[in-house]
């Protein structure tokens, strides 16, 4: 091993540890051997993405034995943003430089920087949202009412009555996956299962869209101001969010903003809604909204995808339609919602995010905004710049894609160590509120079900849906998917953030890529020992202030193998597929088995292979 004179996940070389709020002091040591004889190092920062670097020196900070010494510094940036920082350091035969290898880990003559996030001082999550349970519903598929009738208002809709069904999936004359296909999910259905969540500790119910659309996902919105009528009404939505409320869950609404569907009232490609559209008139008041390159056939559309025409966000018509005083984030909060999820955040240009978040928190200081970004959110470069999700006032959180794919993998591939670093690069990165805030899912309605890809692998890039289609796991795949899934929840309900839950993913749902992974909820055949797993974790994070927190200590990753603390609880993952014993390091060997785990002697415990264990500390080792 090399000599190693910085890390900056160590509270001895960096305090304090991770993102620091503008005005607050952060004080750095580095370590040098002394036989270099060093008579002088700098600190190098400045912004990310600059092209300018300011210096401070570091002074002497005394010797450890005889053979290393400390040189320290202090620092205060008083603006929000994203920066980065190395060391220079100066010897009698000449200059050196001190950088980032990776995991946090400094290396004399590596020039690679080390970021540093500094964000506004007043950023701060609702007060309900961190130690909470959140649970992803897709509409038509969650649960029908046991009264509803369906009705083919509006149009161009196939009603499905057979629950449970194969999605559609062929494709059209055209050759498009039409999606138009409804098995009749409505927001009844879900006010009559609030028992059933609340019985797996859910505190939060996330919705994909619930406004008038003419797909089933709805993502191609049609009226925002009008509830899907094959979801119901306004008044059932407020009697959702009533209900809810009462048993200690929050409604999480899905916005999407960076366009709406061609079939609608705004565009009304179809002449489907009374007054013009902007397809049909450029006096139309929503004609500024879009951006034709020559109207009305060519038109700017999210992705290429000529039913979903691209809105132009930083309009003002479009902002006070959205954030204004009687605009749509107020008014379904004013309904009852708790927030907001961002449809394609890093889509949505900053002016949009700050006044759509101001509207929220002027409305409702407690309203919760998340945003949908896949990568790391901390620095996302979009929209040609470096993103500012998280330095506050643009959103609280993220849906934690990277976390995810560390999960599945370290469940497929043993990889400790990548989920150890994915972990370690958050907590360093990401501010307290965005990681107390996060949405830790190992699936959405956008990637194929955790039980396929853990059991089964994932799809094949680029395959057509019909090799996926009539194509359910294997016995030998779903119960190598069951026992990963087991081994990826209790990982998802104990690593700092908020678990998420799939619908359908406690009762073993299979479902590959769109529309496979939108299947109906399987009332009365769930997998009745995944489901029980899964309502003994929500009771335990439910019982324990700790994971409201970001206390969070490595104990070890290798070998397949990871092992942390979170507060009072040790958890200990085991992706080998043969039982390993996990000897406990001396201070935790009063740790008990709280749940999983094959048995316990004295500080060793036994675990299954694709299996996790937690365990809870003596009052005298918290």
């Amino acid at each position: 091993m090399h000599f190693v004179p910085f890390r900056s996940r160590s509270e001895l070389h960096k305090t304090p540890f991770g993102a620091v709020a503008a005005g607050q002091a952060t004080a750095l040591r580095v370590i040098l051997p002394r036989h270099i004889r060093c008579t002088g190092v700098r600190l190098c920062w400045g912004a990310y993405d600059g092209g300018w670097e300011m210096e401070a020196p570091l002074v002497w900070d005394g010797m450890e034995g005889t053979h290393e010494e400390w040189w320290r510094c202090a620092v205060t940036i008083t603006e929000p943003g994203l920066y980065r920082y190395r060391f220079l350091f100066d010897t009698e035969a000449g200059r050196g430089v001190i950088g980032d290898e990776g995991g946090g880990v400094g290396c004399i003559g590596q020039s690679n920087y080390w970021q540093l996030t500094v964000f506004a001082p007043a950023a701060k999550l609702p007060d309900w949202v961190a130690g909470g349970i959140m649970y992803q519903i897709f509409p038509d598929r969650f649960r029908a009412a046991e009264d509803t009738a369906l009705s083919v208002t509006p149009g161009d809709r196939l009603l499905r009555g057979d629950w449970g069904g194969e999605p559609q999936w062929q494709p059209n004359a055209r050759g498009n996956i039409t999606q138009y296909d409804f098995f009749g999910g409505n927001l009844r259905g879900i006010a009559e299962k609030l028992p059933y969540l609340a019985e797996l500790g859910v505190t939060c119910l996330y919705l994909n869209p619930i406004f008038l659309a003419q797909s089933n996902h709805r993502y191609d919105t049609a009226d925002y101001r009008t509830i899907d009528p094959l979801l119901g009404t306004e008044k059932d939505f407020r009697a959702l969010c009533e209900n809810a409320k009462q048993l200690g869950i929050h409604i999480l609404l899905d916005g999407v903003f960076s366009h709406t569907g061609a079939d609608s009232i705004y565009f009304n490609k179809q002449h489907r809604y009374p007054g013009a559209g902007a397809y049909e008139s450029r006096d139309s008041q929503y004609y500024p909204w879009y951006h034709f390159r020559a109207w009305p056939q060519d038109y700017a559309s999210w992705w290429g995808i000529d039913i979903l025409p691209e809105l132009q966000e930083s309009h003002p018509a479009v902002l006070e339609f959205f954030a204004g005083k009687d605009g749509i984030a107020r008014h379904w909060l004013r309904a009852g919602a708790s927030g907001w999820r961002l449809d394609v955040a890093d889509e949505l240009p900053d002016v949009f995010l700050d006044c759509f978040f101001a509207a929220v928190q002027s409305e409702d200081a407690e309203g919760y905004v998340l945003g949908e970004v896949w990568e790391d959110a901390s620095r996302k470069w979009s929209h040609g710049g470096r993103r500012r999700f998280l330095l506050g006032g643009q959103m609280h959180s993220v849906m934690n894609y990277p976390l995810a794919e560390a999960v599945l993998r370290f469940a497929r591939e043993g990889d400790a160590g990548g989920l150890a670093d994915t972990v370690m690069g958050q907590l360093e990165h990401y501010p307290p509120h965005a990681l107390r805030g996060l949405m830790n899912h190992i699936g959405t309605h956008d990637t194929a079900r955790a039980l396929n890809r853990l059991g089964a692998g994932e799809p094949e890039p680029g395959a057509d849906r019909s090799a996926y289609a009539h194509r359910p796991l294997r016995a030998e795949q779903r119960e190598r998917g069951l026992r990963r899934l087991r081994l990826c929840a209790a990982l998802q309900f104990t690593l700092p953030g908020n678990p998420c839950i799939y619908y359908g993913d406690e009762a073993g749902l299979e479902g590959w890529m769109d529309p496979f992974n939108r299947g109906c909820y399987p009332w009365g055949r769930e997998d009745a020992a995944l489901l029980d797993w899964y309502r003994a974790l929500g009771a335990l994070r439910r019982g324990c202030d700790d994971f409201a927190g970001l206390d969070f200590s490595l104990l070890s990753a290798m070998l397949g193998c990871i092992a942390y603390r979170r507060g009072r609880y040790i958890v200990i993952a085991n992706a080998n597929a043969h039982a390993i014993a996990y000897d406990l390091p001396e201070r935790y060997r009063s740790a008990r088995l709280a749940l999983g785990g094959l048995g316990q002697n004295e500080a060793r415990i036994q675990l299954a292979g694709e299996s996790a264990a937690l365990l809870t500390l003596g009052d005298e080792e918290e």
